[in-house]
């Protein structure tokens, strides 16, 4: 197999449908694809390269329009992409971090910063000591957490139980929404 090597300005990857295009002697671009039997190389870096990183455990998302979202909240999705309190049966987002006040503003005025995963305290109704099996929790509203499954949101899991009707969670609104789409 022939290994054929391009400079970043030579050739273009299709990252979308995986081809490689590169220019024949006339300057036309051609496909190759790994069906020609044509491998190709990346080219390392040589010199530092400034990247955008994101915390791994936080996100923002936009807000609906004429709502707050207030520190502490679980915050859902409400069907069309905006970030609100959490409605049951909502998909979790995660925790807001900071009040996103946009009573006044149109949808996707401002955003919202989550914790999208982690471990929180968090008060919950029916809750004994027997909890420390790992029980699902789950919320009826943005601050309503409750171990009853029946048209509610799955947040979360007790990880440690404190006192009677008191626990810390842990949550990962990925895992979540993977339990919901399955």
């Amino acid at each position: 197999m022939k290994t054929v090597f391009f400079s970043v300005g030579l050739a273009v990857l299709a990252v979308s449908c995986a081809v490689l295009l590169a220019p024949d002697a006339a300057g036309h671009f051609a496909a190759l694809s790994p069906a020609d039997g044509i491998g190709f190389a990346m080219a390392t870096l040589a010199a530092n390269k400034q990247r955008d990183y994101q915390m791994g455990d936080k996100e923002e998302y936009p807000v609906i329009a004429a709502d707050i979202i207030y520190q502490g909240a679980a915050v859902g999705e409400n069907g069309s992409g905006y970030a609100r309190p959490l409605v049951a049966a909502d998909p979790f987002l995660g925790f807001a971090e900071a009040k996103a006040d946009n009573s006044a503003g149109a949808a996707g005025a401002i955003t919202v910063n989550v914790k999208k995963s982690g471990n929180i305290v968090l008060p919950i109704s029916g809750l004994a000591i027997t909890a420390n099996d790992r029980p699902a929790v789950y919320a009826s509203d943005d601050d309503t957490f409750t171990l009853t499954a029946t048209g509610n949101t799955l947040i979360g899991y007790v990880s440690r139980w404190i006192e009677t009707g008191l626990a810390v969670v842990e949550f990962d609104a990925a895992l979540c929404k993977a339990a919901l789409q399955a």
